[in-house]
């Protein structure tokens, strides 16, 4: 039991008298024939021989690129044989579990240190250059003449005509929007429209109170037909920024600036004015009353509730739904102002083939 428990080399005989010597895990079998001897020798030759071609063949690795440690461990601390070699890296066999571990390839190398963060300095050094530098073009270039297009459109007198290249207006906002300026240009559109409103709301606050009427309808007109030229050549900005990144509208922004910077600041002069317009007929154009009137209902709905019965009779729907019991009230209501216009010189005209009612 003791010679078999040996671990050093053992020789051991079968029942057929052939001699095996073992150490560690090589054992070599001699044959008894001296035939079979040579042949498997030789046989053994052959293969070690091409085993020792492929593995040489095999672990030829680069030695240019330094790879980054093996997934699992530290370096060193997973062995593996080489399993295959290819123009784009080698595969690894685990030599625990005799799978095959993932490929190593060029792209899992990494350049030194030093390299790779000087490139990133150049890198971020030079679009910080070509940054500055596009800047610089827009506000020297860009700018410049989209400013002077912006002025003449707002200044515009809506029976008009301005000679302006609607094109280059809009091949400057597509420069502007594809060279990631598309919030510095929405920026500076909205200061130089809130300027020139300021300086219209100062304008009209001098208007006598007999003419602030017209001065305002004329001010909200001009500036609703100058918007119908800006919206349309800025229509880049709005789909590319203003609609995907504010989720808003362009129009309804330079609306907005409208109602906050002029018809907020006069509303409380503008509305005494016009109920006493409305009590005298034609005292101003009916054209402009209504103009007004819807004028202010879009800009800021909940204004209509300041003066119902102004707003009621140029917008539908102000007033409450009407009910069958107040159909009384609604007659005397039209009588009554049936009276006034034949008071003030406004005759019913030919009668003769009306019916005649019982309280005529």
């Amino acid at each position: 039991m003791e010679a078999m428990e040996d671990d050093s080399l053992n020789v051991k005989d079968d029942h057929n008298h052939n001699y095996c010597a073992s150490s560690g895990t090589t054992t070599t079998t001699t044959s008894s024939t001296s035939s079979s001897s040579s042949s498997s020798s030789s046989s053994n030759s052959k293969v070690r021989t091409y085993l020792s071609s492929q593995l040489s063949d095999a672990t030829t690795v680069p030695q240019a690129a330094v790879c980054l440690p093996v997934p699992g461990g530290e370096p060193g601390t997973r062995r593996g044989k080489v399993w295959s070699s290819s123009a784009g890296g080698s595969k690894f066999m685990d030599s625990d579990s005799g799978s095959e571990s993932s490929e190593v390839s060029e792209t899992d190398c990494t350049a030194p240190a030093a390299a790779v963060e000087g490139k990133f300095t150049l890198d971020s050094t030079s679009k910080f250059l070509l940054n500055a530098m596009a800047v610089e073009d827009y506000r020297k270039n860009h700018w410049p003449n989209l400013e002077k297009a912006i002025d003449r459109l707002l200044i515009q007198n809506p029976t008009d005509h301005i000679s302006v290249s609607y094109a280059q207006i809009y091949s400057y906002v597509y420069k502007c929007v594809c060279q990631q300026h598309s919030e510095l240009l929405y920026n500076d559109l909205t200061l130089k429209i809130t300027s020139h409103l300021e300086q219209v709301s100062t304008h009209l606050q001098a208007s006598p109170p007999e003419n602030f009427i017209e001065n305002f309808n004329v001010v909200l007109t001009q500036y609703t037909a100058s918007l119908q030229c800006i919206v349309p050549v800025f229509m880049y900005l709005n789909k590319f920024y203003i609609e995907s990144k504010l989720n808003r509208d362009l129009r309804e922004d330079l609306m907005k600036l409208f109602a906050d910077h002029v018809a907020e600041k006069h509303v409380n002069t503008l509305m005494p004015l016009l109920i006493k317009a409305h009590s005298m007929p034609f005292q101003v154009q009916p054209s402009t009353m209504a103009s007004v009137v819807k004028g202010l209902y879009s800009l800021r709905p909940e204004w209509a509730q300041l003066a119902p019965a102004l707003f009621s009779g140029f917008i539908p729907q102000i007033n409450p739904p009407a009910v069958e019991s107040l159909l009384p009230d609604y007659a005397a209501h039209d009588q009554k102002l049936q009276m006034e216009l034949s008071m003030n010189g406004f005759p019913r005209g030919d009668q003769s083939r009306k019916r005649a009612s019982d309280d005529s």
